[in-house]
């Protein structure tokens, strides 16, 4: 049985990755930190471990401490924080630790999957709407996507290290919060836009994307980098339509200035930091990224390389996901 460690087990996209490496017979060691949420992990089915990323010499003890991995997939990391440094303090510091003590102790797997973002080369261009490809300049927006493509650059500088990086797109499905509350809002009969509806976006099914990063592991392919989506092209009012559809809801449609939101934004977030030290959804780094107009990318390689076909249509993954809010009385 294969040995697989996934960071930030416990999140969002790493509690699926826990599930689809279950359900391919791995034995999973699930990488959290001692006070997170363990509600929606398999706990009799996974080993829980506590490596301290912080720490390169406590890495290396962990490490030295257990039987070399035979795949990693570097899950953690930080989306928002009220301290700006803390984005690359988490998302590339924290990640060169594990490098460097897989490297020093000589327990290097047989692949390594970083999970980047396609922040880290920001928005296509708005005029022409093409697609964002590998091959072109990155220019993130964002902190958070500065952070990823540092952290994208010091993995393809090592030498002889078995890496595949993947910038998921727009990822929703069960558990997801972000898009939750677009849910949430539309159940009420409120469809919001910043500046136009006509935003262009591409998504991926959370469980589709576990399933092409277990493609990938299993697979002969090393040192490339790829755009994650379902290789459909859609836009924002294009989704709410779809989850309009699925709730059976109607809605007033309100487009609010980029500027009026980008001052609230700014405000809210000063408060919440200040009064209560938690950083909202909305603040100002994401708005910098939900405010433009194109995020559409190329995925085009996963099909070349792993003959990535998804799984779900985009209604079936919003009813499934809508299924589960239900369930757990969120809608």
């Amino acid at each position: 049985m294969k040995k697989i460690l996934i960071t930030g087990a416990n999140g969002f996209v790493g509690s699926h990755l826990v599930v689809e490496a279950l359900n391919r017979n791995y034995k999973v060691f699930a990488s959290v930190r001692k006070t997170s949420n363990f509600s929606h992990l398999p706990l009799d089915k996974i080993q829980l471990v506590h490596p301290d990323l912080s720490d390169k010499n406590k890495l290396k003890e962990f490490f030295d401490s257990n039987e070399t991995f035979d795949y990693i997939i570097h899950n953690a990391g930080v989306t928002k924080t009220c301290k700006k440094e803390v984005f690359d303090t988490v998302n590339y510091q924290y990640t060169k630790n594990l490098i460097e003590a897989l490297r020093e102790t000589g327990k290097i797997p047989q692949k390594y999957i970083q999970i980047s973002s396609l922040a880290a080369y920001g928005p296509g261009d708005p005029i022409s709407l093409k697609p964002v490809k590998d091959t072109d300049a990155p220019q993130p927006i964002s902190l958070y996507g500065e952070s990823k493509l540092k952290t994208e650059k010091y993995i393809k500088s090592i030498k002889d290290f078995p890496y595949l990086i993947f910038r998921p797109t727009g990822v929703y499905g069960p558990r997801e919060q972000d898009f939750y509350i677009m849910f949430k809002s539309i159940k009420k009969g409120l469809e919001t836009y910043i500046g136009t509806k006509k935003q262009y976006i591409s998504l991926i099914y959370v469980k589709d994307l576990s399933r092409l990063l277990m493609d990938a592991l299993e697979s002969e392919v090393v040192h490339k980098s790829y755009f994650a989506s379902d290789l459909h092209t859609y836009t924002a009012e294009e989704f709410n339509n779809r989850i309009k559809k699925a709730l059976n809801a109607k809605t007033v449609q309100l487009v609010f200035p980029a500027k009026m939101v980008k001052y609230l934004t700014w405000l809210n977030e000063k408060l919440s930091c200040k009064l209560f030290g938690k950083i909202p959804t909305l603040n100002t780094e994401k708005f910098k990224e939900i405010s433009q107009q194109n995020w559409l990318c190329d995925s085009s390689g996963l099909v070349y390389d792993f003959n990535f076909t998804p799984e779900y249509s985009l209604e079936e993954g919003i009813e499934e996901t809508l299924n589960w809010y239900k369930e757990n009385n969120l809608i």
